[in-house]
Order: C-alpha cells, then sequence, then structure tokens
C-alpha cells in the first residue's frame, strides 16, 4: 500500500479521458449561479510537473496530453478536448508545457467564490504535496489527510444540496473496486442528485472488469437515475495482461449534453492518441 504515485503517471491518456469529463461536468455545474461544493476522495498531489524524474522516467505523458497540446490552436478540435487543452493552459507559460494539473487544481481554477472544494488524501507523501500546493489558498479548499471512501458520506449532502463527487482511487488493492461500490451506494443514499464521476483502469484483471457492470445494477437500484459510461483503449493488452491499456468513466446523474460531446471527442481520441489497431472507444447511456 501507498507505493502509488500519480507523478509517475500525470498527463497519460487516462488522465486525458477522465479529466476531459470532469472538466465537461463542471463547466455544465457552473451554468447555474447556484453554489456547489466538489469532493474529491482521492485527490493526489494537485500538480504534477512533466520535467521530474517521476514523470520524464516513465514518458506517460508523451502518448497523451503532449500530444494533444499540439492542437492547442487548432479550432476545429472537438469541444471537450479544446476545454481540456483550455484548462492546462492554465497552470503553464505560453506555448510551454511542463505542468499537469490533477483533478483538484483543476477545479480550484474553474470554481467561482462561494462554490467550496473538498479534498482528501491518505498518502503521507501525496497530502504534503496537496496541503502545500494550496497553502496560499485562504478559503474555499479544505483539505483532510483522510480514507476518502470512508469520509465521503460524513459531507455529504453539501450544504447548497448541489454537488460533483469525484472518485478516483488507485486501485492498488482488489478491494478498491469492492469500495467503489459501497461508498457510491451509500453516498447515493444520503445525497441522491449528486453527481458522480468514477474513473477505473482498464487492465486485465477481473475485478476492473466486472465494475462498470456492478456501477449499473447500482444504478438500476436507485430512483430515476442517468448514467453514461465512457471507455478509451489505446492499444492492447501487453503479453502477460500486464500494464493499463485503456480506463474508464462511469458517470451517475450526468448532465444531458456530455453524451454527444463525448460522442465528439472520443473517435477524435482514438485517432489521435490510440497507439495500435486495437485502440477503441466505447460509450453508452442510461435515460430513467
Amino acid at each position: 500500500m501507498f507505493s502509488y504515485r500519480h507523478g509517475f503517471h500525470a498527463g497519460n491518456h487516462a488522465d486525458v479521458l477522465k479529466h476531459m469529463v470532469l472538466v465537461q461536468l463542471l463547466e455544465h455545474m457552473l451554468k447555474k449561479d447556484k453554489p456547489f461544493w466538489v469532493v474529491d476522495t482521492h485527490a493526489g498531489g494537485g500538480l504534477y510537473d512533466l520535467t521530474s524524474n517521476y514523470a520524464t522516467k516513465s514518458g506517460e505523458a508523451e502518448d497523451g496530453i503532449t500530444v494533444l497540446w499540439e492542437y492547442r490552436k487548432d479550432k476545429s478540435i472537438p469541444e471537450a478536448v479544446r476545454d481540456l487543452i483550455k484548462q492546462i493552459g492554465v497552470v503553464n507559460d505560453g506555448d510551454t508545457l511542463r505542468w499537469y494539473p490533477g483533478s483538484p487544481q483543476i477545479a480550484a481554477q474553474m470554481l467561482r467564490e462561494g462554490d467550496h472544494l473538498r479534498l482528501f488524501e491518505l498518502h503521507p507523501t501525496e497530502i504534503k504535496l496537496l496541503e502545500g500546493h494550496f497553502a496560499s489558498v485562504k478559503r474555499g479548499v479544505s483539505i483532510q489527510c483522510a480514507d476518502g471512501f470512508t469520509n465521503l458520506k460524513g459531507c455529504l449532502p453539501p450544504p447548497p444540496r448541489r454537488g460533483l463527487v469525484h472518485i478516483d482511487p488507485p486501485y492498488e488493492l482488489k478491494e478498491d473496486y469492492r469500495r467503489v461500490v459501497q461508498t457510491v451506494a451509500d453516498a447515493a443514499k444520503k445525497f441522491p442528485t449528486g453527481t458522480y464521476a468514477i474513473w477505473y483502469p482498464e487492465v486485465a484483471r477481473r475485478e476492473s472488469q466486472q465494475l462498470p457492470g456492478q456501477l449499473k445494477r447500482l444504478a438500476a437500484e436507485l430512483p430515476k437515475v442517468d448514467w453514461v459510461h465512457a471507455t478509451l483503449r489505446v492499444k492492447a493488452a501487453e503479453p502477460g495482461g500486464k500494464g493499463l491499456f485503456g480506463s474508464g468513466m462511469f458517470i451517475i446523474n450526468p448532465p444531458w449534453t456530455l453524451y454527444d460531446q463525448l460522442a465528439e471527442a472520443l473517435p477524435w481520441l482514438v485517432e489521435t492518441i490510440g497507439q495500435d489497431d486495437h485502440a477503441a472507444y466505447t460509450l453508452e447511456a442510461q435515460q430513467s
């Protein structure tokens, strides 16, 4: 446990999918004047240096955000991709790509005065980075060194009764998959109108393959719940079943615009950052 460091993976294809969806969810919530909360159960360090030893050792950003960055001035790319690149640009200087914002930083730079960002992180190194990153922020952000799975239910429903819950564990342990489902089930009982965005890895592991079906069954048990499920696979699984070849996002109570935005963006991403003939996407939805 605690071996996972997101700095190795920052800006990779999984982050592209995850944060593209996150930006669209935030954009939708910002259309209403009423404030809202964002709760991130596994916040990470907040901001990642793509020139650090962690990032250059893996080189994963080279096949993800680095490719998309070349399209930053192309107005013909899908809107959802363009919106993501815009948020990446907020933390970078001019045309130079050095920094990659994690979900806490993306949310922080999009939220308004009156909105609130609630962050949980348990990793001893990541929590120090997170606290240091937001040290100068005096209001609108609260950080807790705690297990986001365990503590999510206690902060729901948020006072404004509007909220987005981002669930993005490292899935180091098989138990994480089970805990995702149980956490969402418990949270949705307390805050049924909240939007829940759950990321998961596509790896050669039974628990990963079963998770989308478990979330669909959970959603079916909730009253009048819509969902969108999107996956992005960039390559074939490696021999021996090791490695991350894709990822998925399962969104409960999504905005009605999300499906069409992803229908435009996902095929483009397959063509742009797909690494072999096995690159593909899936997109499905359920409306109550």
